[in-house]
């Protein structure tokens, strides 16, 4: 068990999923004990074992399926006469096993630190974000207004989204002060498989980007996973509120309560000094 725990503590802190498999009820005669613990990857990899077999292969599966869903379970299994000369066991008990997909905390980059990605920044550490701030502006981009933030870059932003290394778990924010920086970065994104891209702007906005982006190559099934214009449409106007809306949409996709097809275009900026929702 000590292994599977060492094993899982590493796996969250380099940003990796995996699924533990426990045995919580056991009767009768069975290869494992309650407690008995296996690790499952996405990958197929694996830490442990709940005792080998045919039902040790179909928990594997269900594993891996729950990292996709990412919804936990508890499977029953009736270890039969049957089931043992199929896995080759001699046991005739009966076993239930939970299925936990166990998420690392979630990172989120906000790419611009200006008005709205800086009280995003204050809000969402809060529900377990671990933040990652990335601007070219050092009087934005500073460890004195993101105090809570694991990671922050003075950099160009188009740059660095281009050879970041992002974990596929990442939410990502494009929050940047202009339309280029906003291609450029979406460009920069649209190789990678991520959790959840947003970009701030107006429906307009996101109109003429998508067709640029298109325009210069990039693939329509991927702009459809964009959540743009990003965030729930509660009527929000000041950076406070945006900040917000911004960030309930993040905890519904974490919690598998959203998607960008059920958000869809959500919000009409209206706040003229935020220049159709920029963050400078």
């Amino acid at each position: 068990m000590e292994d599977v725990l060492a094993a899982l503590t590493r796996a969250l802190e380099r940003g990796e999923m995996a699924a533990l498999v426990t045995i919580v009820v056991a009767h009768g005669s069975t290869p494992q004990r309650v407690g008995a613990k296996m690790l499952v990857f996405a990958d197929g990899r694996t830490v442990g074992t709940i005792g080998g077999g045919c039902y040790e292969n179909d928990a594997f599966w269900k594993a891996r399926e729950a990292l996709k869903t990412r919804r936990a379970r508890v499977v029953h299994y009736e270890l039969s006469d049957d089931l043992a000369e199929e896995s080759g066991l001699i046991c005739g008990g009966q076993m239930d096993v939970f299925i936990e997909p166990i998420e690392p905390a979630p990172r989120l980059y906000i790419i611009g630190a200006g008005h709205v990605g800086y009280q995003l920044g204050q809000i969402a550490p809060t529900v377990g974000f671990r933040l990652h701030v990335v601007d070219d502006r050092q009087k934005f981009a500073n460890h004195e207004r993101f105090a809570a933030a694991d990671e922050v870059v003075v950099e160009d932003v188009a740059e660095w989204v281009r050879t970041a290394a992002i974990p596929e778990s990442a939410f990502v924010v494009v929050l940047t002060r202009g339309h280029r920086q906003d291609f450029d970065v979406l460009r920069g994104l649209a190789d990678k498989v991520l959790r959840y891209v947003g970009l701030i702007g107006s429906r307009a906005k996101v109109a003429r980007l998508t067709d640029a982006l298109i325009a210069d190559g990039v693939s329509t099934d991927w702009l459809r996973q964009l959540h743009a214009p990003i965030g729930f449409d509660i009527g929000a106007i000041s950076p406070e509120e945006i900040a917000v809306a911004i960030l309930a949409e993040l905890i519904a996709v974490r919690r598998g309560k959203a998607t960008a097809d059920t958000t869809g275009p959500s919000m009409q900026w209206t706040a003229p000094t935020l220049r159709e929702a920029g963050t400078d």
